[in-house]
């Protein structure tokens, strides 16, 4: 098939450009900084400047590739890891949730492609109530209150918009790979990462070659509806942290009680450490025959680092 991927250089882009065309099918991807082009061309694609939020270059973009399919991994992700301000430091990706997924689905209808994969998230944001790890039948924590409460908004949107126009969106959790965890890593082996409380809340993770694999199976088959993209072992942070830290070389995190922690980090930050939820990804698996590379984040850390 003909994939238009829009978010090409990001890190899921990036792994994902390979396994399509190794697959068979062409590619074209975008970006927003025309200095990127050559190393998407280098990656085999066809490469072209598209501004997500801009509907008329979205259009003009999509137009003149002529698709078969649509892959909605644009983000704006940079910098250190701000959790105490996280809708400041994701207001550019809420937007692009928001605007950039309405501006190509509309290219979407304007061009008869009817296959449309987006990219959500599913880390540790499921409905903190009842059992620890949710399935895609269980809501979203809409954080109200909290600094996370926009980018649950941006979400909502995303993911109502493409389920109601017959797409797919996978919820990936936490992206762990080849320039995905860098910042988190540098962290972590500074001790700046410490554990909140008893460490209680629960986080998925997924490799980002496990993450582009899910996404080629949306795109061959057609998928509709909404999958979680996650590992075979949600985890409290009690458990994950720790590990990570021996993988990275680092000496264990400190811990710091929760009222500290909100003080130092914000409301967020205890949330995700003492209250979060994990995901199953018994659907995806079951209904895309999905494998992973990496069933655990134990596997996946231990290899990458």
């Amino acid at each position: 098939m003909r994939v238009f991927l829009a978010g090409g250089t990001g890190v899921v882009g990036r792994r994902l450009i390979p396994q399509l065309i190794a697959r068979g099918h062409d590619v074209t991807a975008t970006t927003t900084n025309a200095a990127k082009l050559d190393v998407l061309r280098g990656t085999g694609a066809r490469a072209v400047v598209m501004d997500g939020l801009d509907a008329a270059s979205v259009a003009a973009a999509v137009a003149n590739a002529r698709p078969d399919a649509i892959v909605h991994q644009m983000t704006a992700i940079s910098g250190n890891p701000d959790i105490k301000h996280i809708d400041r430091w994701f207001a550019a990706t809420n937007r692009l949730r928001t605007e950039g997924t309405d501006h190509l689905l509309a290219a979407a209808e304007a061009t008869g492609v009817g296959i449309f994969v987006a990219q959500s998230y599913a880390n540790w944001n499921g409905r903190r109530s009842g059992g620890w790890v949710k399935t895609e039948e269980d809501p979203l924590d809409p954080a109200d209150g909290t600094a996370a409460h926009p980018q649950w908004v941006a979400i909502h949107h995303l993911e109502e918009a493409v389920v109601r126009a017959g797409g797919a969106v996978l919820r990936y959790g936490g992206l762990y790979g080849p320039g995905a965890t860098d910042d988190q890593v540098e962290l972590i082996r500074r001790r700046q990462f410490p554990l909140v409380g008893k460490g209680t809340g629960y986080s998925s993770w997924i490799h980002l070659d496990d993450a582009a694999a899910a996404t080629v199976l949306a795109v061959e088959q057609h998928a509709k509806g909404v999958f979680n993209i996650v590992d075979d072992e949600p985890a409290p942070a009690a458990e994950w942290l720790p590990y990570l830290a021996k993988c990275a070389g680092a000496k264990p995190p400190m811990r710091v009680p929760a009222w500290l922690a909100r003080m130092l980090a914000g409301e967020v930050a205890v949330i995700m450490m003492t209250e979060g939820r994990g995901f199953s990804n018994a659907k995806a698996k079951r209904d895309l025959g999905w494998q992973l590379r990496y069933p655990t984040w134990r596997e996946g850390f231990r290899a990458g680092l």
